[in-house]
């Protein structure tokens, strides 16, 4: 019986891991010139944390985390409570007034499989820990459409202020009074949400409850003067970075922490649209868990919709090419080889081999199929000689290197590719 991977779990076999290392990459190229380091938090964390920070009257909490109800404890279902806890515990306020930290890595929530979503899922989040400056809400959105740009993926930017707590009350009685009007025509989940968290009413993806709140009360209208002059300096920063963005009332996040500036990137690539990367201002949530009185605001990008979107752009990267194939025929030729291919990659060269005892003619389909720059061919002859032969695989030009002074001249060619090492004794 043939045991295959769980529902909503996907294996990344080694073509696509290549197309993550390139995303990997590109992020955390664009987030190194923002200035951003890097923390990694467990996979395991009390129940407590997300109840306490995404709210316990959310989907997530309510249906869709991995608990451990006996221990109390939970796989992660997002980044940001992970790494609020991990900055509160290490005192990282103290150690440096504003922090820009990044992480990647898998998440979990017991929902729907679909394209582009698994149970199983990974996402880059970053967050700017420190500061309530409108300017940075702009350049965090910015630093997101940068690495967009730079993966050649195209997105809509849509934006929207969530108000605070002293703003917000007022907006919920309005927007309370608008649902009741209409709580005959709203799906179960809507009604549910309407009693509890009714900004979710707005967020519902249901055709008929999308028709039913069109006219609902915005909450930038209800925005206190504070409020009301952070999301404008937000938009004035956006605009003077060239960011083009939309506003959408009915953005309100499905996490209870967010306040003020909301935002996602969203695509309609992937069929109807979709976001691939959302996040907003929590300027009271570090103090909720514990912490000090201190404000963020943070963004997540999901890894499966961001592969899928360049895979369908046939964007797929080659895998890595090795720079030398040694390809040794006979025993006594294998048996050199192994030993030189390991001093070769010492010596920092990519480096690969057969140890079938293949032919000549087999082994360099393998080189070929590898993408070898060259191959080095060491026989019996060779051995008697002293010397080995190199086989540029571009042009097919050969020429003979003794192996006393082969690892200096294999620099020489691949210089810079191969930092300087001292030649040793190749057979050693």
């Amino acid at each position: 019986m043939k045991i295959s991977a769980l529902n909503g779990f996907k294996d990344i076999v080694p073509d696509e891991v290549v197309l993550w290392r390139k995303v990997e990459n590109s992020a955390r190229n664009v987030f190194a010139r923002f200035n951003f380091s890097e923390i990694r938090t467990p996979i395991l964390e009390k129940t407590e944390l997300f109840a306490r920070s995404i709210g316990e009257a959310t989907d997530i909490v309510e249906k869709e985390m991995y608990t451990f109800v006996d221990k109390q404890i939970t796989m992660r279902p997002e980044a940001t409570a992970s790494l609020l806890r991990a900055y509160i515990q290490h005192g990282l306020h103290v150690q440096k007034p504003i922090q820009r930290l990044f992480t990647i890595g898998p998440m979990f929530r017991h929902e729907r499989p679909q394209k582009g979503r698994l149970r199983q899922f990974h996402q880059m989040d970053v967050e700017v820990l420190g500061t309530p400056n409108p300017r940075v809400d702009a350049e965090l959105m910015a630093m997101g459409a940068m690495l967009f740009e730079e993966l050649g993926i195209h997105v809509s930017l849509e934006i929207n202020s969530l108000g605070c707590p002293v703003c917000r009350p007022g907006f919920r009685k309005a927007l309370l009074a608008f649902i009741e009007d209409r709580g005959d025509n709203l799906c179960e989940d809507c009604t549910r949400r309407s009693k509890t968290n009714p900004l979710r009413v707005l967020d519902c993806k249901m055709p008929g409850c999308r028709e039913q709140v069109e006219e609902a009360p915005s909450i930038l209208d209800h925005l206190c003067d504070e409020c009301a002059e952070h999301f404008t300096t937000v938009q004035n920063a956006l605009q003077q970075l060239d960011i083009e963005f939309n506003l959408n009332k009915f953005m309100v996040r499905g996490l209870d922490y967010y306040t003020r500036t909301t935002f996602e990137f969203t695509t309609e690539d992937l069929g109807a649209q979709a976001a691939v990367c959302a996040g907003g201002r929590y300027d009271g949530l570090i103090e909720k868990l514990g912490g000090p009185k201190v404000p963020g605001i943070g963004f997540a990008i999901g890894m499966e919709r961001l592969t899928l979107l360049l895979q369908q752009k046939e964007e797929i990267p080659e895998s890595t090419p090795i720079d030398i194939f040694v390809a040794g025929l006979g025993e006594k030729a294998s048996e050199f080889s192994f030993s030189l291919t390991h001093n070769l990659r010492r010596k920092s060269f990519l480096v690969a081999m057969d140890h079938e005892g293949r032919s000549l003619k087999s082994q360099m389909k393998q080189a070929h199929k590898a993408q070898a720059r060259y191959v080095l061919i060491i026989g019996e002859d060779e051995l008697e000689k002293g010397h080995a032969v190199l086989r540029n695989m571009e042009n097919q030009e050969q020429q003979d290197i003794a192996f006393n002074v082969l690892i200096d001249n294999l620099k020489e060619i691949f210089h810079p590719h191969v930092a300087t090492h001292k030649s040793t004794d190749l057979a050693a």
